[in-house]
């Protein structure tokens, strides 16, 4: 049985769980350019024209706020193509009246952050060529250095903004966890993902097939924090894409093996991390 997840494995749509879903389906159309993919059991699905379904948004009304200091997500990061599109997607943040929490240079890609109307952290980047990535110590070189936001706009495309661009997907969710330790023996360990940077004090990153991280891993605020109460605002799930059936069934038995059984259903293998972040592994 192979450790490591497969290396075609990525990361697919994240649910969240927000009180007023219109509110929130109209700041994703406006300020991320998403196109309203449609309603299915209650979710709202959102993503590039034609799909895939990027942002899931379930409406409880009654759903209490996701408290302070408490696991969950730290921020979902939805991967545009190039940087000519991550220019758009500045003036895109901008033109909407949406206010960014950062911009940041790191290294290996170069990022943009957000936050949605109900506190949920967004990323939107663009990754540089793979043969650019440095190594240092035999870890992967990152670093969180200020963006050029002028070089960056001086490549916006000439042609009409017609929303978020078809092969943006999602890059990598960062969560926030209550140990690093414990998080990795559970993500690296039973999961099978490979640690890739551990530069960062309290944090680790983890990845697929050599990416620089499909997985973030943060104690920012929540070293030996508690999980949101059940059916709190925010993280609903994560979901995880394996390229075959026989990689679920691999991942099923390393998950029972390290003593976290998942739930097998149609769709694919549900099961919580010990932060209790919740996640689905499907093909």
């Amino acid at each position: 049985m192979s450790v490591s997840i497969d290396p075609a494995t990525r990361m697919g749509p994240v649910r969240l769980t927000v009180a007023d879903r219109a509110g929130a389906r109209a700041f994703y159309a406006r300020a991320l350019g998403l196109s309203d993919l449609g309603a299915e059991g209650g979710i709202a699905r959102m993503g590039p024209a034609g799909g895939p379904a990027l942002v899931e948004l379930e409406a409880r009304p009654d759903a209490p706020p996701r408290p302070r200091r408490s696991t969950g997500l730290f921020h979902l990061a939805l991967l545009v193509p190039d940087r000519p599109e991550l220019a758009r997607a500045l003036r895109r943040v901008i033109e909407a009246g949406a206010s960014f929490t950062g911009a940041s240079d790191h290294l290996v890609s170069e990022a943009l952050y957000l936050d949605d109307p109900e506190g949920n952290g967004i990323e939107i980047y663009r990754d540089r060529p793979r043969e650019e990535w440095e190594h240092e110590g035999g870890e992967l070189r990152m670093a969180t250095l200020p963006l050029d936001l002028e070089a960056v706009l001086a490549e916006m495309p000439a042609t009409p903004d017609e929303g978020m661009p078809p092969g943006t997907r999602m890059g990598h969710v960062h969560l926030q966890v209550r140990d690093i330790p414990e998080a990795e023996a559970f993500y690296a360990g039973a999961l099978g993902f490979d640690p890739t940077v551990r530069g960062y004090p309290g944090a680790l990153f983890v990845s697929a097939g050599g990416y620089h991280h499909h997985l973030g891993l943060n104690t920012w605020g929540t070293a030996g924090a508690p999980a949101p109460p059940p059916g709190a605002r925010g993280l609903g799930r994560a979901e995880i894409l394996v390229p075959e059936p026989r990689e679920l069934d691999r991942v099923e038995a390393r998950l029972a093996d390290a003593g976290h059984p998942a739930g097998r259903a149609e769709e694919g293998l549900s099961a919580r991390d010990p932060s209790g972040n919740s996640f689905l592994v499907r093909v």
